[in-house]
């Protein structure tokens, strides 16, 4: 096996990472001209850098933001990691469920805060329910079957669309919850519109957690601050920044990213790439290839 120059934008996490050897560790936008397979997170590529590049290993399942169509016209072979993380996001996603609608986060501010001195009976705000209500779900893929299966236990009414089929319009009124779970594409980008947040019944939430681009972000904060509607949201559409009009409603829970984000999700994850350079490097099939192979 000939030798590889491989590099990562960082060093990532679990024990497979070791198994790559030496790994060049640089910014993705410093020039590689001896690089031939590299390692980012959803990061965009300036191939120009990378003349001798024949592999991006993408450490997580979105790549939107990596050029597909211009790798494969340059001979660049792009992966994911795929079915490794959908069980964690789909318990973030019902755990943002959970914490919206219940006011786990408002309630743990207030009691923090020393201002509960009333009979339990007396709360200064109730929540709304989970088991039982109506769940919408855009995008029924990996993750958003899991979710499905989740929300089964909660007995809730689920409806669902995919990207490209089902009556979104006709869902959403029905809808005491709605969760996106659709890729960021140039179909889904800014799906979520004003008109459509509109159509959501007073006391609604939604839940993100697939990437902020797919709302119109600043009609969602719009709704928001009128406090019409809720949201448990994990990702936004200029991360790391976040609207600040969120950072003090008590009907928003924010969480920064972390729908892949355990111990032994990012670990599999780790594994997942791995392999995918391993096989690159024994010139094997890539196991995760999302870019057809050309001839």
């Amino acid at each position: 096996m000939a030798p590889v120059k491989v590099r990562a934008t960082r060093v990532l996490p679990g024990p497979a990472w070791s198994e790559l050897g030496q790994v060049e560790i640089a910014p993705v936008d410093e020039p590689g001209p001896d690089v031939q397979a590299l390692v980012v997170t959803n990061e965009p590529v300036d191939l120009s850098r990378y003349p001798s590049l024949r592999l991006i290993a993408n450490y997580g399942v979105g790549y939107d933001r990596v050029d597909v169509a211009a790798a494969s016209a340059g001979g660049v072979a792009v992966t994911n990691t795929p079915g490794v993380l959908d069980a964690a996001t789909a318990d973030l996603a019902i755990a943002l469920m959970l914490a919206v609608r219940r006011g786990v986060v408002a309630g743990d501010r207030f009691v923090r805060s020393g201002a509960w001195a009333t009979h339990w009976a007396e709360a200064p705000s109730l929540g709304r329910d989970v088991s039982g209500a109506t769940l919408g779900i855009v995008g029924l893929g990996r993750i958003g079957s899991a979710v499905a299966r989740r929300a089964a236990a909660f007995d809730m009414r689920v409806l669902s669309v995919r990207r490209s089929d089902g009556d979104l319009d006709a869902m959403l009124p029905e809808c005491d919850v709605v969760s996106l779970h659709v890729p960021l594409t140039a179909q889904t980008r800014g799906m979520i519109t004003r008109e459509r947040l509109a159509l959501l019944r007073d006391g609604a939430t939604i839940v993100n957690t697939a990437r902020g681009e797919v709302v119109d972000e600043a009609a969602l904060v719009a709704e928001l601050v009128s406090g019409r509607i809720s949201a448990g949201l994990d990702v936004f559409a200029h991360e790391p920044s976040v609207p600040r009009e969120l950072l003090e409603l008590p009907n928003v829970v924010l969480t920064p990213h972390i729908g892949s984000g355990t111990v032994e999700t990012r670990a599999a994850m780790t594994r997942v790439v791995v392999d995918n350079v391993l096989a690159f490097m024994r010139g094997d099939v890539l196991p995760t290839r999302v870019n057809e192979q050309r001839v």
